[in-house]
């Protein structure tokens, strides 16, 4: 994980950096193109910065901008961080400076290490840092995600919690486990208690037993294929217990 704090010297030379790395060519062929593959995630709110999260599909640069407006008018750019197979093409970032009690959207994209010219589509994502001093707060909770043999049925809608927890707009999720069933396999058709069929999205690593880093990685990642679940943790930074 990367630890990332700035000056207003850094600030503005960042800016001028992240302003170049963007205007980057984007005629590439699609298949020369990283993908983010799951999404974005924050946590670890503080009251001067959080940890954010993205995971590319090959080896990769990760480039953020940070900003205080949704329209990026004031955005500066972090120094980037590589992503390799050691990390299952993951990046982590800490970003401290931030001032307390704002929003503040981040922007991602990632540059193949072979051809930096090209460059994944962006996403953004939201976290509120902390107060300063005492205010109201909001939050939600939840756990147990594709739990005892009940994993993503397209057909009633995928993580449809997440979707009613995001329309609440809190300003942050305790996540209490579990988040991961790795030992617990799922089955493409589970009959419910009415007679009716749950049909799960199964994965190649949730379908056996969880042994090797490989299929632990990807019973993680198997929650993020759930389009609602993404769209809320790209919202809304979690806390996890």
């Amino acid at each position: 994980m990367t630890k990332i704090s700035f000056t207003r010297r850094q600030t503005l030379v960042g800016a001028a950096m992240g302003a170049t790395s963007l205007m980057l060519p984007a005629y590439s062929r699609a298949n020369q193109r990283p993908v983010i593959s799951h999404g974005l995630q924050s946590g670890d709110i503080a009251r001067d910065g959080a940890v954010i999260w993205a995971r590319a599909d090959r080896p990769a640069k990760m480039m953020v901008e940070v900003a205080t407006t949704e329209s990026f008018a004031d955005a500066r750019a972090v120094q980037p961080l590589g992503v390799t197979s050691a990390t299952d093409y993951s990046g982590k970032m800490a970003l401290t400076g931030l001032p307390a009690d704002q929003d503040v959207f981040y922007r991602v994209r990632f540059a193949d290490l072979a051809n930096t010219s090209a460059l994944s589509d962006p996403q953004v994502g939201h976290f509120r840092t902390a107060p300063a001093s005492k205010r109201s707060v909001s939050f939600v909770w939840s756990g147990d995600t594709a739990g005892q043999g009940w994993g993503i049925d397209v057909e009633r809608g995928g993580m449809k919690t997440y979707a009613t927890m995001l329309k609440h707009s809190p300003d942050f999720f305790v996540h209490s486990g579990d988040t991961i069933y790795a030992d617990g396999p799922l089955a493409a058709e589970k009959e419910m208690p009415n007679g009716e069929i749950w049909k799960s999205i199964v994965t190649e690593e949730k379908s056996k037993v969880a042994e090797t880093l490989h299929e632990f990685r990807h019973n993680y990642l198997y929650n993020m294929l759930n389009t609602h679940l993404r769209a809320f943790n790209a919202a809304v930074p979690m806390m996890a217990q």
